[in-house]
């Protein structure tokens, strides 16, 4: 009789028992809601990047671009020589999937032509960070390292030039006026003395985003080496293009206007390939 007494009391300790244990349920018997930054809680993934892979960066330049770039290519009697000059020299990187380029040296009778090209596709590790966002934040970091002179909206066809003709200067005065502007447009000398369309700028209508750069400094001879450089983004791929000459003549400079409008059409070309 007495050992049945110890019956009812283990019973309902196992129930207390039973109850605690469910006791974290709510009171329809669902599961409580996860605490704030529970790793339980899944965030949506940032959305890849329109580009996984890239060109082949020697083969993205045309033959065409190349006899226009680098004009000392048709000057190259042999054969051979020719076209070793058309292949360029690859840029050694580690992971052809996330950044590739090519480069180019041609003499000429005239000048030394330089000429390289780099593609770099961005990835994103942050899953709340785009391929696109992270891209334009690289591409960001590059324009702004570039400087680029503020753009007058107030700028007038007379703001252009350096030098204004007289009223008695002749035509072939000012001829030779305009001329030796251009010549010296992004030059050390301040931004009012080049011409508004020929200085560094952002440009409209290349791939996403796109700046120019042109400077003119000397080389290892007397003469003056004109680099333009070119970079745009499209989605996320950033592509560099950087154009130099230094004329044999130490006497000589290269044209600031022809160099650039070179420089804008191979970047034109190369969105075309990305956006093909």
């Amino acid at each position: 009789m007495q050992r049945k007494a110890y019956v009812p009391g283990i019973a309902a300790l196992l129930a207390a028992l039973l109850a605690g244990c469910t006791g974290g349920s709510g009171s329809n018997g669902t599961a409580a809601d996860p605490k704030p930054g529970d790793i339980s809680v899944n965030t949506p993934a940032a959305q890849p990047g329109k580009y996984r892979t890239l060109p082949e960066a020697c083969a993205a330049v045309s033959h065409d671009s190349l006899d226009s770039l680098l004009p000392g290519i048709k000057e190259i009697t042999d054969q051979d020589r020719r076209d070793t000059a058309y292949e360029g020299q690859a840029t050694l990187t580690y992971d052809t999937d996330r950044r590739v380029g090519c480069g180019w040296k041609v003499e000429s009778t005239d000048a030394t032509d330089h000429l390289s090209v780099d593609f770099e596709r961005v990835v994103s590790y942050d899953n709340a960070v785009s391929d696109d966002s992270r891209a334009q934040d690289i591409y960001a970091t590059e324009e702004t390292a570039a400087n680029l002179p503020e753009a007058s909206a107030s700028a007038t066809p007379s703001d252009t030039g350096s030098a204004t003709a007289t009223p008695s200067a002749t035509p072939s005065t000012s001829a030779s006026t305009s001329a030796s502007s251009t010549a010296s447009a992004s030059t050390s000398a301040g931004p009012s003395e080049t011409p508004a369309d020929l200085q560094p700028r952002k440009l409209s209508g290349l791939g996403d985003e796109a700046f120019l750069n042109d400077k003119l400094n000397s080389g290892s001879s007397t003469a003056q080496q004109r680099t333009v450089t070119v970079v745009f983004r499209t989605s996320n791929v950033i592509v560099r293009i950087e154009y130099a000459e230094q004329p044999t003549a130490s006497t000589g400079t290269p044209d600031s206007e022809e160099m650039q409008d070179k420089a804008r059409n191979l970047a034109q070309k190369l969105v075309d390939r990305f956006n093909g």
